[in-house]
């Protein structure tokens, strides 16, 4: 036999050696097979990217958040901001409801003193006649803060020529209050029962002025 011959004959019984080498290890395929699963995504970095972004000349939430629905109250509170930078309105109405009770229960108790320089000359005029007039009927009023249940910003202008901002707040409050006449008989209230009071109250303040006091200049429901 030729010595070519004898080589094929070789090299093709180890083909089939091959072959079923391979048949064993990697099986047969038959038929329709999925197609091979797509490899996993990478793992996303450890670092994680912030919740939101801060854009430049986004909204003002300090604004936004107190004035839905009232474009113009949101104009001339960013007006006061620019005439003060380090005013805010949330600040602003966190000293509002401070200033709401001390106002308040000094005018229900007839002590005006110490709420005079927080009063504008025409409010202190009103507020003194009403205690004045008491006074002359004989009358005290025993008076307690419960809380503040609601408040909101209610309005708010700015004028730009006196450089003024006005902010009006409502607040409902909470309060225990009778009326006592000379011999100390209620005639009017009830100290265990607490009753509601509804204000939209104004402040005013010259932006930008040393004086940080704000002063009530009106008074309404």
């Amino acid at each position: 036999m030729n010595s070519p011959i004898i080589q094929l004959l070789v090299l093709a019984g180890i083909a089939v050696f091959l072959i079923l080498r391979l048949k064993n290890v990697l099986g047969t395929r038959e038929g329709f097979e999925k197609p091979p699963a797509p490899a996993p995504a990478p793992a996303p970095s450890a670092r994680k990217r912030p919740e939101f972004e801060v854009i430049e000349g986004g909204p003002d939430l300090d604004i936004a958040d107190h004035t839905e629905g009232m474009p113009e109250a949101a104009e001339a509170l960013a007006k006061m901001k620019a005439a003060e930078p380090s005013f805010g309105v949330s600040d602003f109405l966190g000293g509002a409801r401070g200033a709401y009770e001390m106002i308040l229960m000094g005018f229900e108790r007839g002590d005006l003193a110490d709420i005079k320089p927080f009063l504008d000359d025409d409010v202190y005029a009103s507020f003194a006649e009403v205690v004045e007039l008491r006074e002359k009927q004989g009358l005290t009023v025993e008076a307690s803060f419960v809380g503040i249940r609601e408040m909101s910003l209610a309005d708010a202008t700015f004028d730009d020529e006196s450089g003024i901002g006005e902010v009006s707040v409502k607040f409902i409050g909470e309060m225990t209050s009778v009326v006592r006449d000379n011999a100390g008989e209620i005639v009017e209230g009830d100290a265990k029962k607490i009753k509601r009071q509804k204000d939209v109250w104004t402040f005013a303040r010259k932006m930008g002025a040393d004086d940080p006091n704000w002063q009530l200049v009106a008074t309404g429901e």
